[in-house]
């Protein structure tokens, strides 16, 4: 592969935004949003990451290196590199995944290459947010990413069967990430509860004028930053305007299984009381008629107002097009 360090950014200028946006969440629901928020409003972006995953590669290096996971922070670095061959090809190195030859199990099975750099330059320069301010600027990132929280964090809740038997506690982001399938998800908590939020996560919540939730899975990327006490009163204090972003599918996430769209809105409230929503991104094709009404009289109970869009790919109908999310963003930010 031929690579050119000199290869010019290139973002459409109709497009462009002055407007400082901070997108919160984890894992591809965030890389989402980041792709598309790069197009429009790179010089002011700021992404907040969850860190409360033990699965995988994030799983192993947070036990065995006492580290924060590194897997959704790495998602969200790749996410914010350029569309051309230098920034394609980082963002490829980033989400590379080693595997060792046939009947060999090696140590570096299923570790992201990103992961291991992330880790490295923690190690080495001794703070999470330089570290990864480094690893954006080895990359060329256009904009910032950020740790919640600087503790690597754990979450529980717990599951309500649907034959109304006992719920169950669940101790592990990971496991919570597919508890929807057998039940609706109750009491999800970040622990330690102690927990400080980011200082410069704070900050960058605070001096925003827009503050992107979603799209992604509810329970573990969405709904963490509100279960975070610091973070929480900066979301609800700030003087930015909020806008979520809605899944294509209801119950894709593996959280949500049963959950009406208006049933994902009154769960932000029940975790936030006081919260307030400004604007509510939505795909046109992916809400069906019969939820519309429910679903808007929850978004206006939170203070705000949906926006139907044609956000989701032709060709895979489960997928934020980034384009097309860009131009939504761009739209409901100048409205």
């Amino acid at each position: 592969m031929t690579i050119d360090p000199l290869t010019p950014r290139t973002t459409p200028t109709a497009l462009r935004s002055s407007h400082r946006v901070t997108a919160l969440g984890g894992g591809h629901g965030l890389s989402a949003s980041l792709t598309a928020l790069r197009v429009i409003a790179a010089e002011h972006l700021t992404a907040v990451v969850t860190v409360a995953d033990d699965g995988g590669s994030s799983g192993r290096l947070r036990e065995d290196m006492d580290v924060l996971p590194p897997g959704d922070l790495r998602m969200a670095l790749a996410a914010l590199c350029d569309d051309t061959e230098w920034g394609r090809t980082w963002a490829a190195v980033m989400q590379h995944r080693f595997s060792s030859r046939d009947g060999v199990s090696g140590s570096l099975d299923d570790h992201a290459m990103g992961n291991l750099l992330i880790v490295a330059l923690w190690e080495l320069i001794g703070d999470h947010v330089e570290g990864l301010r480094w690893a954006g600027a080895l990359l060329g990132a256009r904009g910032q990413v950020l740790p919640m929280s600087r503790l690597p964090l754990t979450m529980s809740g717990l599951v309500h069967p649907p034959d109304d038997g006992e719920p169950v506690r669940i101790d592990s982001q990971n496991e919570l990430a597919r508890a929807g399938l057998r039940g609706r998800l109750t009491d999800v908590r970040i622990h330690p509860p102690e927990a400080e939020a980011c200082a410069e996560a704070v900050s960058a919540i605070e001096l925003s004028d827009w503050v992107v939730f979603g799209p992604g899975s509810w329970y573990t990327s969405v709904l963490p930053h509100l279960l975070l006490a610091d973070m929480r009163d900066a979301l609800l204090g700030t003087e930015a305007r909020r806008v979520v972003v809605m899944n294509l599918e209801a119950g894709a996430d593996g959280e949500t299984e049963g959950l009406s769209p208006a049933d994902h809105l009154e769960v932000l409230a029940g975790y936030a009381p006081g919260l307030r929503i400004d604007r509510f991104i939505a795909d046109e094709g992916s809400l069906r008629e019969a939820d519309r009404p429910a679903f808007e009289e929850a978004a206006r109970a939170l203070g705000g107002r949906v926006s139907y869009h044609h956000i989701r790919r032709d060709d895979q109908p489960g997928v934020h097009d980034p384009l097309r999310l860009a131009i939504a963003f761009g739209e409901v930010f100048d409205d």
